[in-house]
């Protein structure tokens, strides 16, 4: 998807660097930069081995050398469907960038591309602090799943509970 003031493509090898800046932004932006300990090396593997499993687009506008946007995304796989369907990741516009379209330009293109793969639904998650982009997001149509909580393992308990008996 693109337009004269932007353009939305695929990340291709050599677009680590860049993707990886944007995701410490991101980071930053939800102020869990601490948190952030992937490498552009292991983007690459991510992305463009045999095994790659996660796809990312990556954001331009004409007056910037480096992309300003991102969303990585993968699929995943509903049984009640008996369908896949796309979960977004991550998503993210450097801030002095919004307003512009930018941010729906990408739900759009990944809702096409979720569309054209046959999927059954696309998803995502939102801090419940971001309530700027919960609007924005209900604005494009999207649902909010109150009865829905995440659940994640991770680190020491990931390693813990995969020794159990």
């Amino acid at each position: 998807m693109s337009s004269p003031a932007f353009s939305i493509h695929a990340a291709v090898p050599g677009d680590e660097q860049a993707l990886h800046a944007l995701i410490v932004g991101l980071a930053e932006y939800e102020k869990l930069a601490h948190l952030v300990v992937a490498t552009p090396a292991d983007l690459t593997g991510a992305l463009f081995s045999d095994k790659a499993t996660v796809e990312a687009v990556l954001v331009r506008v004409p007056e910037e050398r480096e992309p300003v946007g991102f969303a990585l995304y993968f699929h995943n796989f509903s049984t009640f469907l008996g369908r896949r369907g796309l979960y977004l990741e991550d998503v993210f516009v450097k801030p002095e960038f919004r307003g512009r379209g930018l941010g729906r330009a990408v739900l759009i293109h990944l809702a096409r591309l979720a569309v054209a793969r046959g999927c059954g639904r696309f998803e995502w998650s939102v801090l419940d602090w971001n309530t700027d982009a919960q609007r924005f997001y209900q604005s494009l149509g999207a649902q909010m799943l109150p009865d829905w909580r995440i659940t994640r393992v991770t680190g020491p308990a990931l390693t813990s509970l995969a020794a159990l008996d």
